[in-house]
This record gives structure tokens, sequence and C-alpha cells, in this order.
């Protein structure tokens, strides 16, 4: 039994505290990469090999159920962890959770409607006659993107990281209430300098592995999560509440990652704490079954596997059937 003490400092469950701990490590461990490399071939490309799985890990993982659920019962801390997984993703936390939390969570991976998209991130959103984008351009234009807002975060920086009038997206997405949207654009500025504090760090220690691996990294780690968002939503229908996301039940990656691969469960309720996801599994069973939800036998992000989910999306929408694999 959870003592009244832990309740008071862990807002969902002191077992987030493993997360907590991957998070310091990835922040310890890219800065003493940064430090002990050797400058030779084979040391760098393990180097960036493993700063690019770290990367790729926490986005899809850890932050991604921060955003949803801080740890903290304290929102200062919430907010130091906050611009420390900042350094860590290579983004802004905050905006990270405006644009998945009240931008993706609402509208679900929709389809086109006079001409675009309202989820940004829509495998829809740069694809043809409703249906999704080819693979390849979905990573070019969401690359291009992260290519982007990396760069205006630096250019942004002499007016020191704040939310700039063109940025429309956030502007739109943050909070309406007066006090509370205020927070949020400040904590955007803090997630953004400590970003930059980090990779100002990392060129002092060695400029030259911050340009050869650390870059490149996060280019790689950014197309890896594209390619995980691609396939959560290839082939599912996002019309429906209980098919509109793909889910992949094996039991070592769900170990492993938090019970990430329960991803249809987590969008019907994603305000559930990641221990309970097998739950709502048990809970909607029926309804999965009659809306004929996707279930993929492989993870996300190597989606491609899948094969028979990959026929059945390139016939015309008016063939295809509505049963899951």
């Amino acid at each position: 039994m959870v003592d009244a003490k832990a309740r008071r400092f862990w807002r969902n469950s002191p077992a987030d505290a493993i997360l907590l701990a991957i998070t310091l490590t990835q922040f310890t461990g890219t800065v003493v990469l940064a430090a002990l490399t050797p400058d030779a071939l084979w040391p760098r490309l393990a180097s960036a090999a493993l700063v690019t799985a770290m990367m790729t890990y926490s986005i899809i993982v850890v932050t991604h159920l921060f955003v949803h659920q801080p740890w903290f019962t304290d929102n200062r801390l919430n907010s130091l962890l906050s611009a420390i997984s900042s350094a860590n993703i290579a983004q802004s936390v905050q905006a990270y959770h405006l644009t998945h939390v009240r931008n993706h969570h609402r509208y679900n991976n929709d389809r086109k409607r006079d001409g675009t998209t309202a989820d940004i991130t829509s495998t829809f959103r740069y694809g043809r006659e409703g249906e999704h984008a080819r693979l390849w351009w979905y990573l070019v234009r969401g690359l291009a993107g992260s290519a982007q807002e990396w760069a205006l975060t630096w250019v942004m920086l002499g007016r020191g990281c704040a939310v700039g009038r063109r940025e429309t997206t956030l502007l739109s997405l943050a909070a309406r209430h007066p006090e509370r949207r205020a927070a949020e654009l400040r904590q955007i500025r803090w997630d953004r300098l400590g970003l930059l504090a980090f990779t100002a760090l990392l060129a002092v220690l060695s400029w030259q592995w911050t340009l050869l691996c650390y870059l490149p990294s996060v280019a790689l780690a950014f197309t890896l999560v594209n390619i995980q968002n691609y396939y959560r939503h290839f082939g599912a229908e996002p019309e429906s509440r209980y098919a509109n996301s793909v889910s992949h039940y094996g039991r070592l990656y769900n170990l492993l990652t938090f019970n990430d691969g329960y991803h249809q469960e987590h969008h019907l309720r994603p305000a559930t704490h990641w221990s309970r996801l097998p739950e709502v599994a048990q809970e909607y069973q029926e309804q999965f079954e009659e809306a004929g939800r996707v279930v993929s036998p492989v993870p996300a992000l190597v989606g491609f596997l899948d094969t028979g989910r990959a026929a059945r999306t390139s016939r015309p929408a008016s063939r295809r059937g509505r049963s899951g694999t």
C-alpha cells in the first residue's frame, strides 16, 4: 500500500519513478557521450546510434506519458522536468503537449475536410483522394516541420525564445484562461532555453561530436517517431471512436514500453494511467470487435512488416473491409 507521503509527491503512481530515472539517465548519458566519445568512426557511430535510440524511446514512450499526465503533484517540479525533457527530445515538451494532447487527441488523425486536416500530424494530411499519404512523403514533410521548429528556436533566442506572433498553431492551442495561457507560453520559453543551453553544453564539450553525432541523431529520431505515428494510424478508421488507431499486444514490447502498444485504448481514454490500459482493453473488448479495430502483430515502429494491413489499405475505400487482423 502506497503511503501518504508518496501520494503527496507522485500525482498518479510511485511507479512513475521508473520513468523519471530513465529521463535523468538519458540526460546524463548524452552529456557523458559528448564528453567521452573517442574521435574515431566506430565509436562515433555507436554513440550516434545510442543517442538516436534514447531520444526515440523518450519521445514515443517516456515524454509521451509525461505530457498526458505530469508525474508530480508540485507543478514546479513538473516545470523543471519539462525543461530537462525538452533537452532530451530536442523540442519543447510544453509545445508537444499542446500539439499532441490538444490537437491530435481531439481530431484523432482525421481525414481532409476543406482541403486539409484538423489534426496537424494526420497521416491523411498530405494524401490524395481521402487516402493516407505515402510514407516517404509523410516523413519528408514531418522532418521539414521539425527542422523549421528547431531553426525557429535559435532565431527566437534574441527574444528569449518567447512564442512569436507567427507561431499561430501554438497560440491557437494555448489555454484561453489568461493565467493558464501565460503559464503555458512561459513554459515553452523555459523549455526552449533549456534545450539551447543543453545543445551549447554539448558543443562546448565537443563541437565535432555535436555536429557529426548529435544533430544527425536528432534528425533520425524525429524520422523514426514519424514512422511510429504513421503506423499507429495506418489502416485505421478515423471516423470510428473504437477503431481510429492501431494496437499491438506483444507482452515483451508492452513490458518494455509501459503499455505503449495499447494505442486504441489510449486514444479512447487518453487520461488513463499507463498501468491501467490493459483494463481499458478488457472493458471495451466488445465495442472494439464490433468496430473492426486494427490489431497489428508487430510494433508500430516496424509496421511496414504488417503486410496484410498494407494490402487491405491499398484497396479502394469502397471495397475495403472493416475487419482487423
